[in-house]
């Protein structure tokens, strides 16, 4: 089991790539993980990553790209994988290629999670999170008990900088200057199967299942 999980922010790519992970029994990859966890062990290749990181800027596709070889030769990706937000470019789907190809393994598909931008901005500029203990929550879809009070501290929630409606739009514009033609570089390939995940979550787990063959 070999995937990748495509998609704009907040399209649901985290949850679903963790549920079908587990189902699997094979790791769920997601670049800023994969990051941390090598700047962590104090790779070369995340020391690296950390001088651009700590500078505020991109991790150059060479940088990335080796750090996606070497988690993807550890052991436990022996069974498969599941990218979660990787490759975001062409020239990333480009390289991951011959990162596979050196490895001897190929793709089992791309799972296109298609939801309209406005579904995204509600709800990531619905989102609100307590300071205090972490707990998240959400204006429309799980709100607290007491409106702007978390559940289980009582501290007073905030909408984290990120998903501020201005801030959620310019990643969308991001997304879909940079990432979005990988639906065409995969869908000539053979590879791109779509998800409408405008949806409720049981009902997209359940349209992924279907497509990769793991039930729930």
């Amino acid at each position: 089991m070999r995937w990748i999980f495509l998609g704009p922010p907040g399209a649901g790519k985290g949850t679903q790539a963790a549920r079908l992970a587990q189902r699997a029994g094979v790791p769920q990859i997601a670049t800023g993980d994969m990051f941390r966890a090598a700047v962590r062990e104090g790779t070369p290749l995340g020391l690296q990553a950390k001088r651009y990181m700590d500078a505020g800027q991109l991790v150059p596709d060479d940088v990335t790209l080796g750090l996606v070889r070497e988690r993807l030769s550890q052991p436990d990706c022996r069974a498969g994988f599941l990218l979660d937000g990787f490759p975001r470019t062409v020239a990333q789907a480009e390289g991951l290629k011959d990162v596979l190809a050196g490895l001897g393994v190929g793709l089992d598909g791309v799972l296109y999670f298609d939801v309209p931008d406005a579904v995204v901005v509600e709800r990531l500029s619905g989102r609100r999170v307590c300071p205090a203990c972490g707990a998240t929550y959400h204006v429309r879809f799980d709100p607290p008990r007491v409106e702007g009070r978390c559940d289980r501290c009582g501290a007073e929630l905030v909408q984290r900088p990120d998903d501020r409606e201005e801030t959620v739009r310019q990643r969308l514009a991001v997304y879909r200057r940079q990432t979005e033609p990988l639906v065409n570089y995969y869908r000539e390939a053979g590879l791109l199967h779509t998800v409408a995940a405008d949806r409720p979550i049981d009902q997209v787990e359940a349209e992924i299942a279907r497509i990769t063959g793991v039930g729930r």
